[in-house]
């Protein structure tokens, strides 16, 4: 595995690889890797003749009273999952290399930037598309991979790939899952076990959603009221939003008639955690 820090050595190292006519895909994240993250490489793995992990915990994704300075950080460990995966490109990049001094050009995809998670962290989009575009410029990848759990994440990165023109295809793999049914999450971390223990009312709200549904529920207030009823049996979790929404524009749904997402943000403790499923008509 190649590990570049700098922009041009990254460029040098893909052109080449692109030289030979090799299909490349590309994973980013902001390293503490699990079995989430890996899934994606895995992916990446299965369609691509090349894969390429970014590692950079992007300071303009995060708010001034989020957890910037405490987000995990396991370089070394994460290098060796990755070598374990057979990547052979890691781009791990200083704050510098990414942002230089006086930076004043960002990417912001209006309107759906505001919804859902942009709506409780403004800024937190801008941050996302920003350095996704700059990341896509760089490695000027065929596939870029990401999790179905920032759903919301994916639906702004649709369309800005749509709306600039970019020659990415952008793949969405399944939200992986602890055992008891917990979204893998790098801020799982963050959890006590009392914690952790709460946080499964999340995923649990949800299967009740998708048990009404099942049975033909089809009102979305309806939905939602019988998934905050669940959520009510954990009062120290606090939730930030549960809508259902059109999973392209994020627009809320009053009736479900075609394929929507069901998302829900909650703290539990300090933890800020997202979860989601997809309803299909």
């Amino acid at each position: 595995m190649q590990v570049c820090a700098t922009i041009s050595e990254t460029r040098t190292v893909c052109r080449a690889a692109r030289g030979d006519r090799k299909r490349i895909g590309v994973v980013p994240t902001m390293g503490a890797l699990h079995e989430g993250h890996l899934s994606l490489v895995r992916a990446a793995r299965a369609q691509c003749d090349v894969v390429a992990v970014s590692i950079f915990v992007n300071p303009t994704q995060f708010g001034p009273a989020e957890d910037l300075s405490k987000y995990p950080r396991q370089f070394e460990r994460d290098c060796r999952l990755l070598e374990k995966e057979g990547v052979e490109i890691l781009f791990a990049p200083a704050v510098e290399e990414m942002y230089p001094q006086g930076q004043v050009t960002w990417v912001v995809v209006d309107g759906l930037s505001e919804k859902l998670d942009g709506r409780t962290r403004p800024g937190h989009f801008r941050g996302v598309t920003t350095v996704v575009a700059k990341l896509f410029n760089i490695v000027t990848p065929d596939a870029a991979y990401f999790g179905q759990k920032d759903a919301a994440q994916l639906a702004v990165i649709r369309r800005m790939v749509h709306e600039l023109n970019f020659g990415v295809e952008i793949v969405a793999c399944p939200i992986v899952r602890e055992a008891d049914g917990l979204a893998m999450s790098s801020r799982n971390a963050y959890l006590n076990p009392d914690e952790r223990n709460r946080a499964l009312v999340l995923h649990n709200s949800l299967r009740r959603v998708e048990q009404e549904f099942g049975e033909g529920e089809r009102d979305a207030k309806v939905l939602i009221s019988s998934a905050k009823e669940i959520l009510a049996r954990e009062p120290q979790v606090r939730v930030d939003y549960y809508e259902i929404v059109d999973q392209d524009t994020l627009d809320p749904v009053e009736r479900i008639s075609q394929r929507a997402l069901v998302a829900v943000a909650a703290y539990v403790g300090t933890t800020r955690l997202i979860d989601n499923v997809l309803l299909n008509v």
